[in-house]
């Protein structure tokens, strides 16, 4: 037991109590997930739909753990690694579905503490952005997300998206390469 002492917060409260633990995983990580998932589909339904079935498959994956494989568990790199397979999955049925009808576009959801102003400048330079990255091949866009926006290192990057490190720097190098060539032309 002694070895489980040393764990981090959340690996120690899965190991304590499954459910408690899983809703310290989901507080230490929803942020993290939304945001990414985000940057990745460039919709907040999109977004909220895939933090969700992460957070879901996450749940059923744990169930199915043994003490030892709590206790090794990364949470950080594994729910970004649930998350990315889903988005994946997704990208992949969608391009098989014709597009679906956009005109009734949803209405994103509005911070009532944030001003005008800072609403107005937040939404223009997300929504930019979101369109630059939806511009980058799925493996640049990933690994670029990941990097700059969540702030991952490039080994844990390398986990999530189970590619070699210097595949993971390649990927960002030409990633950041091509949205300053696509946000120089705009």
């Amino acid at each position: 037991m002694s070895d489980f002492v040393r764990l981090d917060p959340v690996r120690k409260a899965l190991l304590d109590d499954l459910d408690e633990g899983f809703a310290e995983l989901f507080s230490a990580h929803r942020g993290l997930v939304f945001s990414t998932a985000l940057r990745m589909s460039g919709r907040w339904a999109d977004a909220e739909d895939l933090t969700a079935e992460t957070f879901l498959r996450a749940y059923r994956a744990l169930t199915g753990y043994d003490r030892e494989r709590i206790a090794a568990l990364q949470p950080r790199p594994w729910v970004l690694t649930i998350l990315m397979n889903i988005w994946r999955n997704c990208a992949r049925a969608k391009s098989r579905k014709p597009p679906p009808d956009l005109r009734e576009e949803p209405v994103e959801s509005v911070d009532p503490r944030e001003g005008v102003e800072e609403a107005a400048v937040r939404r223009e330079t997300g929504k930019e952005l979101s369109e630059l990255l939806g511009l980058l091949p799925d493996e640049q866009r990933a690994a670029v997300v990941l990097r700059h926006v969540v702030d991952l290192p490039v080994s844990e990057i390398a986990a999530v998206l189970q590619i070699p490190q210097g595949t993971v720097k390649s990927h960002v190098s030409r990633g950041l390469r091509r949205l300053r060539t696509l946000g120089g032309t705009r």
